[in-house]
Parts: C-alpha cells; sequence; structure tokens
C-alpha cells in the first residue's frame, strides 16, 4: 500500500479519517500540513486484514499523533487505488526522521493450491475476522502493536515547512510482507515491507479501450471483461480491469503512483475471446514520468 500527503490525481481517494495531530512537541517555526494515503503493491494472498491503531511522527522536536482511532482494512482492495488514512494534519514545522504505524491485529487468507484456503490471524479472536471464519494457524507480528513499524522516510527524513503542504505514498507490499510461512510449525511471520515517496516523484497512466465501428466481441462478452497489465523494470506486473462508469463506450484502466521508468503493456481477453486486433498494436510499451499522467488509446478492430 502506499501514503500519501496530498490528493492524487486521476483516483478516488477514500477518506477515512480527518485529523488534526495531537502532539507532545513545539516548534516556534509555525505550522505545515501532512496527508497520509494508504496503497497495497499486488499480491497473490486472497485477503490481507490489518488494524492500524496508530501512526505518528518522531522527530527533533517530539513526537505527533497523526492517527490515534483505529483503522481495520485489508490491504488487496488498494491494489488499484489509495484511502486517505490522515487528511492534512497540522505538524509543528521542522525535520522528522520516523514514520510508524502501530498494528494491533492481522489476519490472511492463503491460497492451498487445491481449491481450499487457509487463514492465519495474529489471534484466533481477532476482530477483523470474517465471521465464521476458522483460523488454521498463528500470524506472528513480533512488536508491532507495542514499539510499531518502522517506515523509512524518503531520504530518511521529512521536512514540514511553514504554511505548506505535503503528500507522501506508502507502499505496503502484501506479497513480501506476508510471503515467509514459518516451516512446518504452522505459523506465517510478518515482514512488512513498506516504501514511503513523495507523491511528487510518481507518474500515473491510463489505458483507454474502445470498440471501432461495427466490431462485436464473441460470446457475449463486454470490454469490462478485459483487463491490462503494465510490469516495469522492477518485474512486479500491475493488473487493472477496464471500466466505463460514465457509459461513454470508451474503457479505461487507470494506474496510480507508478514510479518514473519504461513499462510494458499487454491486455488480457475474457473467456469466450480468442484474438483481438487492435489500432495501434498490442502488446506495447509506454514511459511514465514523475507528475504527470500517461494516456494511451487503443481501438478494437477486430475480434475472434
Amino acid at each position: 500500500m502506499r501514503f500519501s500527503l496530498p490528493r492524487r490525481a486521476g483516483a478516488l481517494l477514500l477518506a477515512l479519517i480527518g485529523v488534526v495531530g495531537c502532539s507532545d512537541s513545539s516548534s516556534p517555526g509555525g505550522t505545515g500540513k501532512l496527508t497520509l494515503l494508504l496503497k497495497d503493491a499486488p499480491g497473490d494472498i486472497q485477503a490481507a486484514v490489518v488494524t492500524i491503531a496508530e501512526v505518528n511522527l518522531n522527530g527533533s522536536g517530539g513526537t505527533t499523533v497523526l492517527l490515534d482511532t483505529p483503522v481495520t482494512t485489508d490491504l488487496l482492495t488498494l491494489a488499484t487505488d489509495v484511502q486517505t488514512l490522515v487528511d492534512g494534519a497540522i505538524l509543528p514545522a521542522g525535520t522528522y526522521t520516523q514514520l510508524r504505524f502501530v498494528i494491533t491485529g492481522a489476519y490472511i487468507q492463503v491460497d492451498n493450491g487445491d481449491g481450499t484456503s487457509s487463514i492465519y490471524a495474529s489471534s484466533p479472536d481477532y476482530e477483523g475476522l470474517p465471521v465464521g471464519a476458522v483460523v488454521t494457524g498463528d500470524l506472528q507480528m513480533p512488536s508491532f502493536s507495542t514499539s510499531g513499524l518502522k517506515v523509512t522516510l524518503p531520504g530518511n527524513a521529512l521536512t514540514i515547512v511553514s504554511d505548506e503542504e505535503q503528500t507522501l505514498l506508502v507502499d505496503f507490499d502484501v506479497s513480501e510482507s506476508f510471503g515467509h510461512p514459518a516451516g512446518n510449525s504452522g505459523k506465517w511471520v510478518m515482514h512488512p515491507v513498506i516504501k514511503a515517496t513523495s507523491i511528487t516523484t510518481t507518474g500515473n497512466a491510463a489505458i483507454a479501450l474502445s470498440l471501432g465501428t461495427g466490431v462485436t466481441l464473441p460470446g457475449g462478452a463486454t470490454l469490462a471483461g478485459f483487463s491490462a497489465t503494465l510490469t516495469g523494470d522492477d518485474g512486479i506486473p500491475h493488473t487493472v480491469s477496464f471500466t466505463d462508469p460514465l457509459v461513454t463506450g470508451t474503457f479505461t484502466a487507470k494506474f496510480p503512483f507508478l514510479a518514473p521508468g519504461d513499462y510494458d503493456l499487454v491486455v488480457t481477453l475474457p473467456a469466450g475471446v480468442a484474438t483481438i486486433t487492435t489500432d495501434p498494436a498490442l502488446p506495447a510499451s509506454l514511459t511514465v514520468q514523475a507528475g504527470e499522467t500517461t494516456a494511451l488509446s487503443f481501438v478494437v478492430t477486430g475480434a475472434t
């Protein structure tokens, strides 16, 4: 997932909490604003639910609590979107060196490879579990509910300037953070992999897909069944379904907060559609630049 301090372009921000940070520090240098957005990098786990009880910033002036009302969320729902954890918190101007999350509970649901799944939870009575859930084993979270989980800040520090607003994007990589079963002990160990970046150093992509004049899809398929995948130099695929919420006939797959660089684009077809031809041709490539949205449009000229 990711955190962000202002708003992000081209995507819906789910405002969970607006917080004016309470602080045990003071600063004569005025105040600035901070907004935190939460996002998840793609992974293979079926569910990854965490309860974030507190978020705080530590700096030379002390500790500022950004969030102290627990939020429980399934990280997988954030693969293509973000949640606003903290919206415009007032912070003393100064330099902060640590961002910490206190995580008091979590569970993951993993595919067993035989059509069944198993649930591993921090506690068999963790309040974030779905009704009727059967817990298979333990999910260990060493000290995350006490000392908290440290998130590395860009450049190892965050500077809040008087009368300015910043946005941080915190990316919680589910596949890495929950991907380590503890041998045959029946336990999984949570090893969070979280990266914080300034929203000004990321870019966006938007892929549009429409049917050409007189073109129909076989088997009653629609463009809503198509998905787009972008893969960058890191080899991590980002997959998003095409949607047309305004019913314009043009379906779009939006990719927010991408690292700048070159990406390969492929489009996956739904069941019943064997091949398509497009103008321009697919697969394709694109370049994402910081602070910009790269938009590509494709027209389906034929389908079988």
